[in-house]
């Protein structure tokens, strides 16, 4: 096995700095030698963020800083027209302008001293494809970090079988900015990952999206190339025991062991979404008059450096006013949260979200439904997957409205909705049955670990 290297190139944002850095630990923890390649902030980023996995196993991973030209690091603008995170664009300018060459030079030292260099790298990174399939004894595995069924709808057959559950497909474009847009087709180069690459991994299970991933799997065999359905990435914590899961343990799971059972409405919009000032205070009004328990992480996108914000927050004045007026029954966090203990806690009932593909995988797999509020890019998708076809979440605010304020009475009947009526109990034990079933494709013998184990097999025969 050790005349096998495995290097892993993430896209330089958190959702893809994680999914491809929970892979390089599973896969090294299996005796492989595995590289992990980032721009230094990213890498320190990727380390200081993961949750579920001890220094221990970090050591196992050898880590490589890709060096990059500067870059602005703005704040992100929360009143800006769209609210794809257009902020963070020049650093990914920079990143597939600067990172091909130091990429380049490390899968040729890889090279020169394996049998075989395995590449693993996201979608978008299609220069890292390009490299890997110029290595004589290279082959190049592209990451998919959103949901299966979003590929199957981009072909005809595909957009089929997608209606014949019930979904209808919704492309992307809509959901980026042209800003965005222009920049994948110009520098990306995302069609050569798969064009050049030997396969695919998804951050997916069958318990999730058996017909889709099926039907993708075949679509790759026919051209030679392999699916391998490996999800969820994301570590599955003991949810009797949530706080020996963290390398340090944070303060809001002391609050969380005192609540009752099924009782907490986790809030949290992720690393690459801000909400208006307008919107924030309707949300916290509707969190107030829920009358339910919370725990709410109030934060904006993150910069392309994280470690180069000012650390001063615009939520100061309404954190102040708010947190008297709840009273102890809720907790409000304005740095990084350690969702996966969060999500794992017994406590935690359900999930307000973004509905980014690692935090829907890391809720399901955690048996917590989903009140979805999607903001940009796959997210409208995934949210359409979790309320219409796994029925284990209800919509709250359609991608169409992001531009208008949700009032708090809408939230709040959304959340009282979720929380204690009956429908909102049967998504809630829909919910503990599906985590069960993704759960159980993890362990031995459950279709992602066999794939998984295919994988591995594969690259080291």
């Amino acid at each position: 096995m050790e005349s096998v290297a495995v290097v892993s190139v993430p896209f330089p944002a958190q959702g893809h700095l994680n999914q491809l850095l929970h892979l390089s630990l599973q896969l090294a923890a299996r005796g492989l030698p595995v590289h992990y390649a980032a721009p230094a902030e990213h890498v320190r980023q990727a380390r200081a963020r993961v949750h579920g996995w001890g220094d221990d196993a970090l050591r196992r991973v050898q880590f490589h800083e890709l060096a990059i030209s500067e870059y602005v690091s703005p704040p992100p603008d929360p009143a800006a027209g769209s609210p794809f995170p257009s902020h963070l664009i020049p650093l990914w300018e920079a990143f597939t302008a600067s990172a091909p060459a130091p990429v380049a030079a490390l899968l040729q030292e890889a090279s020169a001293s394996h049998r075989r260099v395995v590449v693993l790298y996201d979608l978008v990174n299609g220069f890292v494809a390009e490299e890997a399939a110029r290595l004589p004894n290279g082959e190049g595995y592209a990451l998919h970090c959103s949901a299966v069924s979003a590929i199957v709808g981009q072909v005809e057959e595909g957009g089929r079988l997608l209606r014949e559950r019930g979904l209808e497909y919704l492309p992307i474009d809509p959901y980026l900015t042209e800003e965005f847009m222009e920049y994948l087709h110009k520098r990306t180069r995302t069609e050569q990952s798969m064009v050049v690459g030997a396969g695919l991994l998804a951050n997916s299970c069958r318990a999730l999206e058996g017909d889709f991933i099926d039907f993708l799997a075949q679509q790759m065999a026919a051209g030679g190339k392999k699916l391998f359905a490996i999800g969820p990435l994301n570590p599955l914590l003991d949810a009797g025991a949530p706080e020996q899961s963290s390398r340090s343990r944070h303060g809001c799971l002391r609050w969380l062991n005192e609540q009752p059972p099924a009782s907490v409405l986790y809030v949290s919009f992720g690393s690459m979404s801000s909400l208006r000032g307008e919107q924030i205070e309707e949300l916290a009004a509707a969190l107030r008059g829920s009358n339910q328990r919370f725990i709410w992480v109030l934060r904006d996108a993150d910069r392309a450096n994280v470690f180069a914000d000012d650390g001063e927050s615009r939520h100061a004045r309404l954190l102040a006013e708010f947190t008297k007026q709840i009273d102890g029954r809720g907790l409000v966090i304005t740095g990084w949260a350690p969702q996966l203990d969060i999500l794992a806690h017994p406590v935690t009932a359900a999930f307000v979200s973004h509905c980014g593909w690692n935090s829907t995988m890391e809720s399901i797999s955690h048996g917590k439904p989903i009140l979805a509020w999607p903001m940009h890019s796959d997210q409208p998708w995934d949210a359409e997957l979790v309320c219409k076809y796994l029925k284990t979440g209800f919509l709250v605010r359609p991608w169409e409205k992001h531009a208008e304020v949700i009032p708090a009475a809408t939230i709040q009947q959304v959340i009282e909705r979720m929380m204690v009526s009956e429908e909102g109990f049967a998504v809630r034990q829909r919910a503990v049955a599906l985590g069960e079933a993704v759960r159980a494709s993890a362990v031995a013998g459950g279709s992602s670990q066999n794939d998984l184990e295919d994988f591995i097999a594969h690259i080291t025969r």
